[in-house]
Formats: C-alpha cells, structure tokens, sequence
C-alpha cells in the first residue's frame, strides 16, 4: 500500500488515479497511523512553500515525515519542501535533503514542462546522460 499525504496542498486526485491504472494500491490520508504503516510514501504538493509548510504544521505532518523509515517520494513542492530552505518566502523546509531550493531566473519559463534539453549535469541520477540531452520534464 502506498499512502498519499493529503494536506490539502496537492493534485492528489490525478496522482491516485494514475497508481490505480497501474494496479497499485494507494491511501490518501493525513492520518499519523496509516502513514506510518504504509509501504511507501508519496508527498505532492503545488502552490506556495509558506502556506504548504502552515498546512503540515496544521497536520503535524511537519514532525512526521522527517521520522519515517519507509521510502518517500516528493512530487514538485512536496520534494522542495524536503529541503532544508526554501528562497520562496524565506521558508525553513523539513531538512530531510541538506540545501536550499532557489528560484529560478526571469529568463526561465516555470513550470519546465514537455520536451527540453538539460545540462549542467551532476550526480548519480544523471550518470550516463549526456549535457544538452533532451528529456520529457513533467
């Protein structure tokens, strides 16, 4: 089972029904205890990093899902708020990920989605990629 974090800060409805054509089984829920016994965790979120980070305090999901032991997949501002702070309002994140999440230039077009090249590549996750590849970004 894979519990989906509802905090009212998310399009969880599109997310659940995309494991559901999968043929996987998936909880949304803002409850302590089904999170917890969950497989794995899927943390979404859009919108603006202040209110989203009010949202979880409300929760007291701020103190529960740095302290989870299962994996934890965070999707758009559900992953910036992973880290530890984000420009976007001054706001303190939830210091699983070490490191601030910056906004990017004017000259950016935000949100980055459908066909583009990518560079500036480091890390394993980009290992065996070359600069300047395309990629779909979503």
């Amino acid at each position: 089972m894979i519990a989906i974090i509802d905090y009212g800060a998310g399009n969880t409805k599109s997310l659940q029904f995309a494991l559901e054509r999968l043929g996987v089984s998936s909880l949304l829920t803002s409850n302590e205890r089904e999170i917890r016994s969950a497989d794995k965790v899927i943390f979404p979120g859009q919108g603006a990093a202040g209110s989203a980070m009010k949202k979880l305090h409300h929760y007291g999901l701020d103190k529960l899902i740095p302290n989870l032991k299962q994996p934890v997949l965070g999707i758009c501002l559900g992953m910036q708020l992973l880290c530890e702070h984000s420009e976007e309002g001054d706001v303190k994140g939830l210091g699983i990920i070490k490191g601030t999440v910056k906004r990017f230039s004017n000259q950016v077009k935000v949100p980055q989605m459908g066909w583009n090249s990518i560079h500036d590549l480091k890390g394993p996750l980009f290992e065996g990629i070359s600069s300047n590849s395309y990629m779909y970004l979503v």
